[in-house]
């Protein structure tokens, strides 16, 4: 099928991040902002994008990250709900500071008197075909052994960006509306039309003339295409995957999940995505149960 063809490797960014984490479009990172919070701000420049474009030793990418008023916000997509994320937020809240400690001359690691530090707010944007409800938040806590105590607490809080859900954050963002519209029109020109592709190009043909998006969607068909592509094939694989675990008859669970993600087939189709450039190679070791170290080493063996 042409959604299967070879995608161009220049395009493996989320859609997501390429619209809201795009340095020429930092007023659209404002407008989310904004509307996430009740902020009234109207400097795009107060913005500091500050992504994490590659952690070489995990593979790792996050989607927005930026500071403004003395916040750093982390921002995640997600197409595949993942009750995961808090992990994956304190890996990147980690990187962030580490980075920000060691670069600005304000911030002095030894002192004896308390530093300031701009307040982490994380926050994922899903937008899956699972049925889920407006908001939720996750805690990294979740994953510890019960009845312990951690030191440690990362609460991420989800939010339901498929369309007919949240309006109030849809309509004070436009931007997020346009894209949830987008993306639910695609969805539903896709069980009709048997081309992606086409089904992309007309959903971006659809857009009111007064789109905020259009013109830049227009402008971008291309990357957007194969942004869509990807995200379309990688969601759809892990679908397949998943579904491929219940089917064997396999408890969901952390000592079920390493069973399941380490049966042969199963690791074979993570290797084929992480090869493929569909999925990156931490999620990949995280479906797998796996350490990143443990994970690229038996790919690399087979």
């Amino acid at each position: 099928m042409e959604e299967e063809r070879s995608i161009n490797r220049e395009y493996k960014d989320r859609l997501f991040k390429f619209i809201f984490g795009n340095p020429e479009k930092k007023e659209w990172t404002l407008s989310l902002y904004n509307a996430m919070n009740g902020s009234h701000y109207t400097d795009p420049e107060a913005i500091t994008l500050n992504m994490i474009e590659d952690a070489v030793y995990m593979g790792m990418k996050n989607d927005v990250s930026f500071l403004i008023a003395d916040t750093f916000n982390l921002y995640e997509h997600q197409s595949s709900f993942n009750p995961n994320m808090p992990m994956r937020f304190l890996i990147y809240a980690g990187m962030l500071y580490d980075k920000y400690t060691e670069t600005n001359e304000d911030y002095h690691r030894y002192s004896s008197v308390q530093q300031k530090a701009p307040t982490p707010k994380c926050v994922c944007f899903y937008n899956g075909t699972r049925q889920m409800g407006e908001r939720a938040v996750l805690r990294l806590s979740d994953s510890f052994a019960p009845n312990t105590d951690s030191d440690i607490e990362v609460t991420v809080t989800m939010v339901n960006i498929n369309y007919g859900y949240n309006s109030a954050l849809l309509e004070a963002c436009k931007p997020l509306g346009d894209y949830a519209y987008f993306v639910h029109d695609v969805r539903a020109r896709q069980k009709t039309m048997r081309s992606l592709e086409k089904a992309i190009d007309a959903a971006i043909e659809n857009l009111s003339n007064d789109s905020v998006m259009k013109p830049f969607l227009l402008a971008n068909r291309a990357e957007v295409k194969s942004m869509f592509i990807t995200e379309y094939n990688e969601e759809r694989h892990i679908a397949d995957l998943e579904a491929e675990f219940k089917a064997e008859g396999r408890a969901e669970g952390r000592a079920e999940g390493r069973a399941e993600g380490r049966a042969e087939g199963g690791l074979l189709m993570l290797f084929g995505l992480v090869k493929d450039g569909l999925l990156p190679l931490a999620q990949a070791a995280e479906r797998a149960n796996m350490p990143v170290s443990e994970f690229k080493l038996q790919m690399e063996q087979m």
